[in-house]
């Protein structure tokens, strides 16, 4: 029987891993090497760095990150030791491009502005950034990618490729969204402080940038003195350098605030979980381990009819119009409206001694909010906007 330590915010561990042994939770920020000392396997997600301060002298052969994203991991600590290692690369990928979306939506509907025929800069082009760029486009958007390790890739193979350099994304870009890992100077590319006070200031004048990566992807600093300044139209902050404390004085200046929770859709915690415990499963299996069945995930997930109402066609229908219709749509699905107002009044306007507890809180208690594929849009909806709506906002069209 394994003992298995799992991070508090890990969706159904007890379901998914207590069939291998005993199960015990606690908050990821906490995780010392002490309540590892008796542990076999170790789930966590972003908040536990992982490698030798924690893990060495204690008897863990396993660790499982629910999470896509691997930074806060030694991955070559852990090899080297011959310790197991997985992570879910790609599921929460859809619940972030969703994110993207609903805030897109909604800087162009309080703005009266609209979408298509902007240019949108995706800087990263991964597993969210791969996912977003088709999405945006049946949004009418045109796009720009940078992304130097997949163009590099495609060229060794002596491939075309559809990659620009960063800065043709700042010079052109109306809209430049953040979709890298967070990988320091020593990486072949680094990401910390990619977008600085020289990124930031070759932006066009009035872009929007939109950080759903890593925090320190940007420097934070330069980002609310450009702010302050003026030069951008827009900034949307789900990630922050210094997490759990963010900067307050940044978070007032953006008009986007949340904390840490774009990819913390229903669906995609449940699929980080189903990953790691499918990696468990191989794990033990070459391990000579007799397996007990599976967790089922898709039971986990429940098969209530999910919809949306069509509002009022448009009329007439023009860019602004349209983004106002998709996005009166889509916030059926997705309020990222409450997810800012939840954090402004629980985080921001806290005393500077509990904001840290508050950010750590609204993700824990994070509302349970479904992927927009689950949902069916059902009504009117113009043939015009069809595209939009099935391909763009990724729901099911039922008249």
């Amino acid at each position: 029987m394994l003992r298995v330590l799992a991070d508090a915010n890990i969706l159904f561990a007890e379901e998914a891993f207590g069939r291998y042994g005993t199960v015990r939770r606690m908050p990821g920020r906490a995780i010392t090497r002490a309540d590892v000392a008796a542990v076999d396997v170790l789930l966590v997600r972003s908040v536990t760095p992982v490698g030798g301060a924690l893990l060495k002298g204690t008897p863990v052969r396993f660790v499982g990150s629910a999470t896509a994203g691997t930074d806060h991991v030694d991955e070559a600590w852990l090899r080297a030791r011959g310790i197991a290692f997985a992570s879910a690369p790609g599921s929460n990928a859809s619940s972030v491009v969703d994110y993207v979306l609903a805030a897109l939506l909604a800087l162009a509907a309080e703005r009266g502005e609209g979408l298509r025929g902007k240019t949108l800069g995706v800087v990263g082009a991964g597993q969210v950034g791969g996912r977003l760029i088709p999405r945006v486009e049946a949004l009418g958007l045109r796009v720009l990618a940078a992304d130097p390790p997949l163009a590099e890739a495609a060229e060794a193979r002596g491939a075309a490729h559809p990659f620009v350099s960063l800065a043709e994304v700042l010079a052109e870009a109306d809209v430049v969204s953040l979709h890298t890992p967070l990988a320091r100077a020593r990486a072949p590319h680094p990401t910390f402080h990619l977008i600085g006070r020289r990124e930031l200031a070759a932006m066009q004048p009035g872009a929007w940038l939109l950080n759903a990566a890593r925090g320190a992807v940007v420097d934070n600093a330069a980002l609310r003195e450009a702010l302050g300044a003026g030069h951008l139209g827009a900034a949307v902050l789900d990630v922050w350098e210094g997490e759990p404390t963010p900067d307050v004085a940044l978070a007032r200046r953006a008009d986007v605030a949340t904390p840490h929770i774009a990819g913390y859709a229903f669906d995609g915690k449940v699929a980080g979980t189903r990953m790691v415990e499918r990696a468990l499963r191989a794990w033990l299996r070459g391990e000579g381990v007799a397996l007990p069945p599976p967790w089922d995930a898709e039971a986990a997930l429940g098969d209530e009819p999910l919809v949306v109402e069509a509002p009022p066609p448009p009329d007439p229908l023009t860019p602004a119009s349209e983004a106002a219709w998709l996005d009166a749509l889509a916030r059926q699905a997705y309020d990222l409206r409450a997810d800012d107002a939840r954090f402004r009044a629980a985080c921001v306007e806290a005393p500077p001694e509990d904001r840290a507890a508050a950010f750590s809180h609204l993700r824990r208690d994070y509302p349970r909010r479904r992927a927009w594929s689950r949902f069916s849009a059902v009504g009117d909806v113009p043939g015009a906007l069809r595209t939009a709506v099935t391909e763009g906002l990724g729901l099911a069209y039922r008249p």
